[in-house]
Order: structure tokens, then sequence, then C-alpha cells
């Protein structure tokens, strides 16, 4: 790992013992890069130097952004200033772009009327993120709160139940509220887990989602894997056309 570049390193932190990379780790392994998997809530601390690593993506969880007794939440909080005082990318999922929206001085509230996204729900461009977005996509969530957007930040793309969908900072900094990473095993494991939370206020029930993932996971998943090869992958990682060979 120490002799890896930087241009192909990448810090995975998890809010959950049991979180994995998924079809996000899918996708990066295949240009190449390797992780470093770091679980706050575990232990584990976070590198304040982040000149090793190319890109740093903070994962979902269950807890709220605003969750200052949670170890992993107090100890992320802490550590986002490195990160937006380096060069190194950075993408938030779901509670990972609420506590950088935090972070930057915007708030993570949830709906008055409790309202959540729990399954396939459609997201739209704004004018500014056409070139990354369609016009329309249904991505998978499963959030009950949702961040307003923080000074500098452009939106990206909106939906209907919670209005900010998709921004960055400077297109170095990214945050979606949506879960890009979720595969079939992952998908079923939350559903095991967590199969009661479907029932809130317009929450899918499970054979909702597993339909929803049948018809719209193959069209999100391709629009992952553009958005990662125009925005995430170092433009110095040059692959073959069989993404097999990579090299700096």
């Amino acid at each position: 790992m120490n002799e890896l570049s930087p241009a192909k390193r990448v810090l995975m932190v998890f809010n959950s013992a049991t979180g994995q990379p998924g079809r996000v780790g899918a996708v990066l392994r295949r240009y190449g890069y390797e992780f470093d998997i770091r679980r706050p809530g575990e232990g584990d601390a976070l590198p304040s130097d982040m000149s090793g690593y190319h890109l740093a993506i903070v994962f979902g969880g269950p807890m709220s952004a605003n969750d200052d007794h949670e170890a992993n939440v107090a100890k992320i909080m802490e550590w986002l200033p490195h990160v937006v005082n380096s060069n190194a990318m950075y993408l938030g999922i779901c509670l990972g772009a609420q506590l950088m929206a935090r972070h930057l001085g915007a708030k993570v509230t949830s709906r008055a009327d409790g309202m959540t996204e729990i399954g396939y729900y459609p997201i739209e461009a704004t004018e500014a993120g056409r070139e990354l977005f369609p016009d329309e996509m249904m991505v998978y969530h499963w959030h009950s709160e949702g961040f307003e957007l923080p000074e500098r930040a452009e939106l990206m793309a909106r939906g209907s139940v919670f209005p900010n969908q998709a921004y960055h900072v400077d297109k170095r900094i990214w945050g979606i509220q949506f879960h890009p990473e979720v595969d079939d095993e992952t998908h079923e494991r939350w559903l095991a887990k967590s199969a009661e939370k479907t029932e809130r206020p317009n929450g899918q029930n499970p054979d909702q989602q597993r339909a929803g993932r049948a018809r719209y996971d193959t069209a999100f998943g391709a629009w992952f894997e553009s958005f990662a090869t125009r925005v995430l992958i170092d433009e110095r990682v040059i692959v073959d056309a069989n993404l097999g060979v990579c090299s700096v």
C-alpha cells in the first residue's frame, strides 16, 4: 500500500461495522485503485495528512449527521477540515454528504411532516448538472434527513421530497444524497436488517424496492460508472481497453 502512488489510493470511511464499498468499490477497482478502509466508530483513526490519497469517500450510516455523541460523527466532523484544506477529492454519500454540508455551514434536518426517501425515487438534473446527470433518473435512497446547500456549493441534481440531491464545491468536493454503492448483496442485507424502517412515511416496502431494483438499477449503475470516470478517476490513471493495466 505504501508503494502506491497517491493517484491510485482511496480512503474509504464507513459509518458502520459492516459497511462495504459495493458497486463503488467494484468500479474503482477496475481502474486500479486500492483502498484504505477506516471505521471511526470502531476506533479507527482518520489521517490528518491527506497527501497520500487521491480520493476520500465517506459512506452512509444509520445515525444523524447532528449526532455529535456518536463517535464516528464526532471524529469525521473533526477530520473534515483536513480534507477541505487538502488537494484530495471528496465524495460524500448520504450521511457523508450531510456531514460535509454541515461542516461547510449548512443545516441538516428532517422534514416537518416526517417524510422519508427509502427506496427508489426520481432526481433530475439542474441546469448546472446536465453534463453529469440525465434529465431524470431513478436512484436508490435510504434517509430521513436532508441537507441545505452549503455556501459556494453548486446544486447539480434536485428531488421533489428532499430538494437538494447532489452538489459540488470547486469540482473537488462532492455530495450526493443517494446510494450508488448498493449492489444486490448490500440491498438484501439492508432489507433484512432494517425492514421495519421501510414503514416510515413515504418508505417503499421490500417488495416494492426489489421491483424498483429490477427496473432501475442497470441504468443507475451505468450512470455511476460514467460519473466516476468523469469526476472521480484521476486523469493520470491510464487504463487499457480491457481495463486490465493501469499506469501513472
